[in-house]
């Protein structure tokens, strides 16, 4: 079982990924534990004080470094008395290592993710000094933007991460068919009815042959990537089959036009 441990001020908000949809019945399943972890518990004052003015002046507060040590230390020692053999700490922050699938799998493979969900203008970076921590910090980040705190941030790891562990999905192959599995952007889709507001399902998926819904789908799939994200195709290496199929889609498009 995959252990997840976070670090927030707002514990409540993490009922959205342990209570709800895929996320939800894999916690019922038994594929992941959450545990959530206040700061204001860890303080060290009757006002359970977690923020101070940041020297040098300037907007907001500072996450002091204490509450944050001392209940991300306690994660780690859950999650060792889990058997988990090194826990990951992750700041998510953005200024961390972006999120992508690759990321995503790396992830979902180890045994334990301790998760500090950051708020206010940031964190004392004394937080990530070696002699601070039981175990190194990682920061991650979900985007080029800034979010009111680090929790949505987190969630959006989580429901990742979540889905790529075994019995998470209904269909064990929903997660081999999403975007970015192969470099590419996923594929459209289509359901009943056949016709909409003149709209039509493309021939090619009502065939029923499955080498020509195989080859359409890649298609589409090359040529959605070439549209909307031609990044991700410098990054990959064409096959043939793959190039010659791109340019199929580019043809057909000139057409329409």
């Amino acid at each position: 079982m995959l252990q997840f441990d976070v670090v927030t001020l707002f514990p409540a908000m993490f009922d959205a990924v342990t209570e709800q949809g895929v996320t939800g019945r894999a916690r019922s399943r038994g594929l992941y534990q959450l545990v959530a972890w206040n700061p204001r518990d860890f303080a060290g004052n009757v006002h359970r004080t977690v923020d101070d003015r940041p020297y040098g002046g300037g907007p907001g507060m500072v996450m002091l470094v204490e509450p944050l040590r001392r209940s991300l230390n306690a994660a780690c020692q859950r999650q060792c008395g889990q058997g988990v053999a090194k826990p990951r700490v992750l700041h998510l922050s953005p200024q961390g290592r972006v999120l992508d699938h690759r990321l995503v799998l790396e992830l979902s493979r180890e045994q334990g993710l301790v998760l500090l969900a950051g708020r206010y203008e940031g964190v004392d970076e004394r937080l990530f000094g070696h002699q601070v921590l039981d175990h190194a910090v990682e920061e991650i980040s979900i985007g080029d933007y800034v979010l009111s705190g680090g929790e949505l941030a987190a969630m959006v790891l989580m429901d990742a991460v979540v889905r790529q562990l075994p019995g998470a999905l209904g269909d064990a192959g929903s997660a081999a068919q999403d975007s970015f599995v192969d470099g590419l952007l996923d594929h459209p889709h289509f359901t009943r009815p056949e016709t909409y507001e003149g709209m039509v399902v493309p021939p090619e998926l009502m065939s029923g042959n499955h080498a020509v819904i195989t080859r359409w789908r890649l298609k589409q799939a090359l040529g959605r990537t070439w549209q909307r994200r031609p990044d991700l195709l410098e990054r990959r290496k064409l096959s043939v089959e793959e190039q010659q199929l791109l340019d199929e889609y580019r043809r057909e498009l000139e057409g329409v036009r």
